[in-house]
């Protein structure tokens, strides 16, 4: 059996058989201000990311290290590819979704739903069947800091894009904040994060989950799955076993599919989202506030596009 390294805190002897005893976190980079959107490009051998409140995208890859990927980003946040590989991102400024063609031009997909603005698109995944799905809380508008004050038009909600169509159909919209979403290995549950409404109270923090209908877009359920301590949910990706490696206030909490807390990676900074890559698809790359760090694990992530 595998034990966990010094970074780690194992808390279910499951745990102990994703991590690596001689494997600890690895700072790649730093000097940003706020870091989001992490995505694996293994084709170019490299991660993408955004660097929000600089307005840009950053690249980084071992061979070269860190160098701007596009400037300005239009305040870009969540990213993924889509089954051909073409860069997805959700923007703040210009609150859209927009897809990086191969020749480097910029399709922009969607800018509203139901004849009203979006409010500011935050992250996004791409099912198997195409279709993009992707949450729209109002964070991105409430301050200057990533992308500027505007007004909010419609309620926040969950989204999918249809790929054929590009009709953009409202999935859930009883959240306060919705943020991270991933669909499960089999693509039958879809994980969100709620994350709450700035300013309330008692503001309600958990992760989601909804149940997929054999239509292959349509939703129920919606009940709570798991609540992180200290703080909230951000972003978070699932691994080829089912298991959410969730970005945290203390670092990367690790839940089994049954809603149990496996273990945590331990973080300097709080992480805001994550996503598995490099050989084997088993490093977990991390964006923590105003860094990139990288942990090779035990376990791969679900197949990416």
């Amino acid at each position: 059996m595998n034990q966990p390294s010094e970074c780690t805190v194992s808390f279910d002897r499951r745990f102990d058989e994703l991590v690596l005893f001689n494997a600890e976190l690895e700072l790649l980079a730093e000097g940003f201000r706020w870091v989001e959107g992490p995505v694996w490009f293994g084709d170019h051998n490299c991660l993408l990311f955004n660097d929000i409140p600089n307005n840009r995208t950053m690249r980084w890859s071992p061979e070269h290290g860190v160098s701007v990927f596009r400037e300005p980003s239009d305040y870009g946040n969540g990213q993924t590819r889509d089954r051909q590989g073409r860069l997805i991102t959700c923007h703040h400024a210009s609150r859209c979704l927009t897809r990086l063609e191969p020749d480097g031009t910029v399709t922009t997909l969607a800018t509203e739903a139901h004849g009203k603005r979006l409010n500011a698109p935050n992250d996004v995944v791409v099912k198997s069947d195409g279709s993009i799905w992707f949450s729209d809380p109002l964070y991105g508008l409430l301050n200057d800091y990533e992308g500027g004050r505007q007004q909010s038009e419609q309620p926040v909600a969950l989204y999918r894009l249809d790929p054929k169509t590009g009709a953009v159909e409202t999935m859930a919209s009883d959240f306060d904040g919705p943020n991270g979403l991933a669909f499960s290995p089999d693509e039958r549950k879809l994980y969100v994060a709620e994350s709450g409404a700035p300013g309330v109270a008692d503001p309600r923090q958990y992760i989601r989950v909804f149940d997929m209908a054999a239509d292959g877009h349509s939703l129920s359920g919606g009940e709570i799955f798991h609540k992180v301590t200290p703080g909230w949910a951000d972003g978070f990706r699932v691994d080829e076993q089912g298991n959410l490696w969730c970005g945290a206030a203390d670092g990367v909490h690790c839940v089994a599919a049954d809603g149990t807390l496996l273990g945590k990676v331990l973080v300097p900074q709080r992480v805001s989202n994550l996503c598995f890559g490099d050989r084997h698809h088993s490093r977990l790359f991390l964006c923590a506030s105003k860094a990139i760090y990288a942990l090779f694990t035990n376990t791969r992530g679900a197949q990416a596009p």
